[in-house]
């Protein structure tokens, strides 16, 4: 299996997403969930990185070893949230059962008045994150987005929500150019979102234990919350099947502080803390798990013994838009 999740292609791709996109809008939600079962089926026949990827994992989570029934449910519980994104993306929240913890750590840190970093993850919906802007109106919010890697969700964000397809910080430019432009919205008083639990090929990391095991999460999100001196709060939309949703905030830090003089302990430290809470939340909610990939193998280029003190060139480079790869 390769260890480059980049290398492995959208599920479905565009085609599959628009498909669904358009059964959704025309057929309605119930009769879209009813097609989820042969797309499940057909992703976990035929994707045979993806399925191992998952077995793997969810021997890991589950403390047993992993069906075929389990399998079918972790991928058909993407498949699900990928449905559900069409539905939020186009303001139709009201569709689902969402419960919201922890909501008010955020209101403080924005009643600061200087923005906050949103950091997220592959599991469960981040889009789900969009009901701050019901419970909060005027919020800006900003997300971190390769739009060029995710070109079929970035044709479908723009289709759906052009107002926010807009406001993307795009992740493909290079380092500084991504850092002023987080800056920039912060400076604006505005929530900017990103996932910061995969690595790019190359980028430096840092090994925290995860599920058992060594694994390596990027340093670059930390890095630029340190040099930016802004709060930083956890997101976690976990799916709990149906329409119910189950939304989480975590206050992080209210600024970290991560020098030159200290990054060798401090970042180190800084990513455990991290990695320990993540792992906490998949072990509630395994089936959540959406990095469907070896995320415990690197290779030299990704080896955690690489500079945790370069600097934060490459940040935001691990794209918002969520895959199955």
């Amino acid at each position: 299996m390769s260890t480059d999740w980049k290398q492995r292609p959208e599920g479905g791709g565009r085609f599959a997403i628009w498909l669904i996109r358009t059964i959704a809008r025309y057929g309605g939600r119930a009769v879209a969930r009813l097609l989820l079962y042969p797309i499940t089926a057909y992703f976990v026949l035929v994707r045979g990185p993806e399925r191992r990827a998952s077995q793997a994992f969810l021997q890991r989570a589950l403390g047993r070893p992993a069906g075929w029934t389990d399998g079918f449910r972790h991928v058909h519980s993407f498949a699900a949230t990928i449905l559900d994104r069409v539905f939020m993306l186009s303001g139709q929240l009201e569709r689902f059962d969402i419960t919201i913890d922890g909501v008010d750590a955020v209101h403080a840190q924005l009643d600061r008045g200087q923005g906050v970093l949103m950091f997220g993850s592959h599991l469960g919906s981040f889009e789900v994150m969009r009901v701050l802007g019901c419970r909060r109106p005027g919020l800006k919010v900003r997300v971190v987005f390769d739009r060029g890697h995710n070109a079929a969700v970035t044709q479908l964000l723009e289709a759906l929500d052009p107002q926010m397809a807009a406001t993307v910080i795009d992740a493909a430019q290079d380092g500084p150019s991504i850092v002023f432009a987080i800056k920039q919205a912060l400076d604006e008083g505005a929530l900017v979102a990103l996932l910061v639990d995969r690595a790019r090929p190359g980028e430096p990391t840092v090994q925290a234990p995860f599920l058992g095991s060594p694994a390596p999460f990027p340093v670059a999100p930390w890095l630029i919350a340190a040099a930016l001196k802004v709060p930083v709060m956890l997101a976690f939309g976990l799916y709990r099947g149906g329409r119910r949703y189950e939304l989480a905030f975590e206050l992080f830090s209210a600024g970290l502080d991560i020098g030159r003089h200290n990054r060798a302990q401090a970042l180190p430290a800084v990513v455990h803390d991290y990695a320990a809470r993540l792992q906490a939340r998949t072990l509630a909610a395994p089936y959540n798990w959406f990095n469907f990939y070896d995320f415990w193998q690197t290779d030299d280029a990704n080896d955690p013994a690489c500079d945790p003190a370069g600097d934060a060139h490459g940040a935001g480079r691990e794209p918002a838009g969520r895959r199955p790869a």
